[in-house]
C-alpha cells in the first residue's frame, strides 16, 4: 500500500513525500518505515523538552475510598433487606394477595356437679379493621370512617381515628386486627355485612360470647366472666390471642383459661384488593375447648343463697357468705357471697355507668367474701387452740379450769362472756359454751399454768392452713393474718404481751382468718386430721365427654393431730350442738356438731360478726358448713339458724342423702 502523492509541496516542506523512494520524507527529524504503513515506529525527539502537568495519586486514593464505601453500603442494606428484614417484607408483600386467619376454637362449657349447664355460647358479631386494607388518601379513609361511624350508631369516626393513629401504614401490625365494636345486634350487623363488601379493610365476623344461665347471682362469684382481651393481657400472652379474643376476666373462667379456651385453627386465604376472601389455600381446623365440671351442686347453691337472702332481709342486712365443703376431699358444695352481681351484664359489655354504679356500692357485689374477705374468728378458732393444747400434753380430757368470770394480770382483767364465770370447766365443756376463761389458760397461761404461747399457736395455726392461701381454684384469695411478736414490734412499735396472746386465743386481737380458711380446718376436724386443698372443680372433661383431667385430691397434710385428741375436739363440738350455744341444732334429724361465734368487728366498737362452723352427720360426716354475717350479732342467735335451714334442706332430700 501507497501514499498518495500530495501536490505543491515544497523541496523543504517537512511535509514533502517523494514517490518511489525508500524515503518519503522527514517531519521535523520523524523518521518513518515507507514498506506498510502498519509498520509505524513512535517518534523519538531529540533534545526536546515535554511540558505538562503532574497527576495527583492521592486523589486517585480517596475517589477508591468513597467508591468502595457506596459499594459497602449497598451491599449491608441488601444484607440487611435480604436476610435480617427479609422474612418481614416477605410477609408484608405477602399480605397483599395471601393471608393467614385464625379459626376461633369453641370454648369448653361448664356443668354442675349433677350435669346442669351453667354457661353456653352464644353468637357475636362483631366489627374489626385490617388497617393496611384501608384506602391510602385521607379523603377515602375519612369518608369510609364516617360510613362506619353511621352504621354502628356507636362511635364517631373521631373515635375511631383515635385507634387507628397508633398504628403505621404497612407496618406489620397494621395487618392485625383492629377491635372496634362487639355485640352489634342482628338487624344491624346484616345491613353492615352488606354494605362492608365493598369497604376495603372493614371485617364483619361472627364469634361467640358467653351467657350464663343463672337462676342465683351468686353463681358470678364463681364462674366469673369473659370480656375482650385488654392490651396489656394481650401483650403479656405473646401470639396466644388476637386483639378480638375474648378471656377469661374472673371466678372459674380466668383460672382454668388454657383449659377452656381450647388452641385456634388456622386458614391459608387468598384475598383481593379490598383484602376480602376469596379463596382458601389451605385449613387446619381448630381444637375445641375441654367442658369442666364443677363439684358445686347448683340445687345447694340455689337454697344457701336464698336462706341468706331471708336472713339479711329480716336483719337489715346486706352482707354474709357461706360455704359447704365435702370433708373427704375438699370439693366445695356450695360457696355464696352476698351481695353479687350479674355476671351477663360484663359479658355482653357492661356500660362505664353501670360499672362505675357497682363499683361506688358501699358493701361491695364483685367482692368475694368467702376467700377474699378477711376476718376476726371469734371462737371458731377454739377448736383449733383446743386440739393444740392436747397435742402440746398442756391439757388432757380431763383437764379441769376454774372460770369465775375472768382472769386478772396486773390492772389488766379479761372477762369471760358469762358474769360470775361457768365454774369447773373441761376442754369439751369449754368448747360446748365458749369458756374464754378455759382458752385464756391454755393460750397464754397463768399463774403456774403454762400455756401454748404465741409461737406455738401459730405453729399449730399454720398446720390448719391459716396464715396462707388455701389454693382454690379461684384468684383473689387472701391468706388472712397470724400475728407475730416480731411483728409487732417493727409495726406497731411495741412489746408483745401476754394479754396478746390471750385475745388471739379467743379469736380476737389481731388474728385474720378467711371463711374459707374456716371451712378447711373444719373439714379436717370433721374427717380426723386430714387438710385437704378446698376445689371448685371436680373433673375436667373432652368435649365428646371423656376424662381430661381429675383434679387432685390428695391431702396437704395429715396426721399432724393424733386421732384421739380430734376426737375429744370433735365430742366438744357435738356438745356444743347438744347443751351449748347451738343447741337449736339438736332438733334435726341428723347428728350435728359445730361452734358458733362472736367477733368484734375491726370497723366498728359495738357490731359483732356472727359465726358458725361444724359438719354432719357427725359419726361419718359428709358436708362442712361454715356461715359468716358481717355485722350480724352473736353467732347463736343469727348464724345458727341459717345452718340449720340448710341442713334440714339438704337431709331432708332423700336422693341427697343417699349420695
Amino acid at each position: 500500500m501507497k501514499f498518495i502523492k500530495r501536490k505543491n509541496l515544497k523541496k523543504d516542506d517537512p511535509f514533502s513525500v517523494e514517490e518511489g523512494s525508500n524515503r518519503i520524507g522527514h517531519l521535523d527529524e520523524f523518521s518513518y518505515r515507507l514498506e506498510w504503513v502498519e509498520n509505524v515506529y513512535a517518534p523519538e525527539r531529540k533534545n526536546s523538552e515535554s511540558i505538562s502537568k503532574a497527576f495527583d495519586y492521592y486523589r486517585l486514593y480517596l475517589i477508591s475510598i468513597v467508591i468502595f464505601g457506596l459499594l459497602f453500603l449497598i451491599m449491608g442494606r441488601t444484607a440487611w433487606l435480604q436476610i435480617v428484614k427479609g422474612d418481614y417484607y416477605y410477609k408484608m408483600a405477602e399480605g397483599n394477595r395471601i393471608r393467614i386467619e385464625r379459626i376461633e376454637a369453641k370454648r369448653g362449657v361448664i356443668y354442675d356437679r349433677n350435669g346442669s349447664s351453667l354457661v353456653r355460647n352464644v353468637a357475636n358479631f362483631l366489627l374489626y379493621l385490617i388497617p393496611a386494607d384501608l384506602p391510602s388518601a385521607n379523603s377515602k379513609r375519612d369518608n369510609l370512617l364516617d360510613q362506619i361511624s353511621l352504621a354502628l350508631g356507636t362511635k364517631t369516626s373521631e373515635e375511631i381515628k383515635s385507634l387507628l393513629s397508633p398504628i403505621k401504614r404497612n407496618s406489620l401490625e397494621s395487618y392485625r386486627p383492629l377491635f372496634i365494636e362487639d355485640n352489634i345486634d342482628y338487624e344491624k350487623a346484616m345491613r353492615i355485612y352488606l354494605l362492608s363488601d365493598n369497604w376495603p379493610g372493614v371485617v364483619l365476623s361472627s364469634r361467640t360470647r358467653r351467657e350464663y344461665n343463672l337462676n342465683t347471682y351468686s353463681m358470678s362469684h364463681i364462674l366469673g366472666y369473659t370480656g375482650k382481651i385488654s392490651q396489656a393481657e394481650l401483650e403479656k400472652s405473646g401470639d396466644e390471642y388476637l386483639p378480638i379474643d375474648y378471656i377469661g376476666k374472673m371466678g372459674i373462667e380466668n383460672f382454668w383459661e388454657n383449659e377452656l379456651k381450647g388452641i385456634g385453627g388456622m386458614k391459608q386465604v387468598e384475598v383481593d384488593a379490598l383484602g376480602k376472601e376469596k379463596k382458601i389455600i389451605s385449613k387446619q381446623d381448630a381444637e375445641d375447648g375441654h367442658n369442666i365440671i364443677l363439684a358445686i351442686d347448683l340445687d345447694a347453691q340455689k337454697k344457701m343463697e336464698e336462706i341468706l337472702a331471708v336472713s339479711l332481709k329480716k336483719l337489715k342486712l346486706t352482707k354474709a357468705c357461706a360455704i359447704v365443703m365435702d370433708p373427704n376431699n375438699g370439693e366445695i358444695i356450695s360457696m355464696v357471697s352476698l351481695p353479687a352481681f350479674n355476671n351477663n351484664s360484663f359479658a355482653k359489655g357492661i356500660t362505664k355507668k353501670e360499672y362505675e354504679a357497682l363499683i361506688s356500692r358501699t358493701d361491695l357485689p364483685l367482692f368475694n367474701r368467702s376467700i377474699s374477705g378477711e376476718y376476726p374468728s371469734g371462737s371458731t378458732i377454739k377448736p383449733v387452740i383446743a386440739s393444740a393444747a392436747l397435742e402440746e400434753g398442756i391439757i388432757n380430757e380431763n383437764t379441769t379450769v376454774l372460770s369465775t368470770g375472768g382472769i386478772k394480770i396486773n390492772e389488766w382483767f379479761f372477762p369471760d362472756w358469762k358474769p360470775g364465770g361457768h365454774g369447773v370447766t373441761d376442754v369439751k365443756r369449754a368448747l360446748a359454751e365458749s369458756i374464754n376463761t378455759f382458752f385464756y389458760y391454755i393460750g397464754g397461761g397463768y399463774q403456774d399454768f403454762k400455756g401454748l404461747g404465741v409461737d406455738k399457736i401459730n405453729y399449730y395455726e399454720e398446720k390448719f392452713g391459716l396464715g396462707e392461701q388455701t389454693g382454690i381454684d379461684l384468684a383473689g384469695e387472701r391468706t388472712g393474718f397470724l400475728p407475730t411478736k416480731e411483728w409487732k414490734e417493727s409495726t406497731k412499735k411495741e412489746n408483745w404481751y401476754i394479754g396478746d396472746t390471750y385475745h388471739i386465743s379467743i379469736g380476737q386481737g389481731d388474728l385474720l382468718v378467711t371463711p374459707l380458711q374456716v371451712a378447711q380446718y373444719t373439714a379436717a376436724i370433721a374427717n380426723g386430721g386430714t387438710l385437704y386443698r378446698p376445689h371448685i372443680v371436680k373433673e375436667v372433661v373432652s368435649d365428646a365427654g371423656k376424662p381430661f383431667n381429675m383434679v387432685n385430691i390428695d391431702p396437704v397434710r395429715k396426721n399432724f393431730i393424733s386421732l384421739d385428741n380430734i376426737n375429744i375436739v370433735k365430742a366438744g363440738m357435738r356438745q356444743t350442738v347438744t347443751s351449748g350455744s347451738g343447741r337449736s341444732l339438736n332438733t334435726l334429724a341428723i347428728e350435728v356438731a359445730g361452734k358458733t361465734g362472736t367477733a368484734q368487728s375491726s370497723t366498728s366498737k359495738t357490731k359483732t360478726h356472727a359465726w358458725f362452723t361444724g359438719f354432719a352427720p357427725f359419726d361419718k360426716p359428709q358436708i362442712a358448713v361454715t356461715v359468716l354475717i358481717e355485722d350480724g350479732g352473736g353467732g347463736d342467735v343469727v348464724a345458727v339458724p341459717i345452718v340449720k335451714d340448710f341442713l334440714a334442706w339438704y337431709f331432708g332430700d332423700q336422693t341427697k342423702n343417699n349420695k
